[in-house]
C-alpha cells in the first residue's frame, strides 16, 4: 500500500513538473478578426450559413435536451409525455429542415459556379 503511494506521488509530481512546458509550447498568437478576408459575396454567403447552421444545431440540441427532461420528468402525466415526444419531433424536424435548407444552398452555388461538388 505505501508503495502505490508513493509511486503514485511520484507520477503527480512528474505530471506536474512537466505540465508548463506544454503550457508554454503555443508558438504564434491569432491575428486579425477572425472574419474571411475574402470580398466575394459567395464566400460571404457560405460563412453565414455556416454560422447560422451552427446555431440551429445549438438551438435544436438544447430543445432535444429539454424534450428529453421533460419526459423523464412527466412521471407518469400523458399530457406532459406528449408535449415531450412533440417537442423532440419539432426539434428534429427543425435540424433536418436546416441541413436540407444548407444543401440546398452548396448545391445552387456550385451549380452556378460550374462546379458540381
Amino acid at each position: 500500500m505505501r508503495s502505490k503511494k508513493i509511486l503514485l506521488m511520484k507520477f503527480l509530481s512528474i505530471i506536474f513538473l512537466i505540465m508548463p512546458f506544454f503550457v508554454f509550447a503555443q508558438y504564434g498568437v491569432p491575428t486579425g478578426t477572425g472574419l474571411p478576408e475574402s470580398d466575394d459575396l459567395s464566400d460571404i454567403i457560405i460563412s453565414i450559413m455556416n454560422w447560422l447552421l451552427l446555431l440551429v444545431g445549438v438551438i435544436g440540441i438544447i430543445g432535444f435536451v429539454i424534450s428529453g427532461i421533460l419526459y423523464m420528468t412527466a412521471a407518469g402525466d400523458s399530457n406532459q409525455i406528449d408535449r415531450a415526444k412533440t417537442a423532440m419531433t419539432w426539434s428534429i424536424v427543425g435540424v433536418i429542415v436546416a441541413l436540407m435548407g444548407y444543401v440546398i444552398i452548396k448545391a445552387a452555388d456550385s451549380m452556378l459556379e460550374g462546379s458540381f461538388f
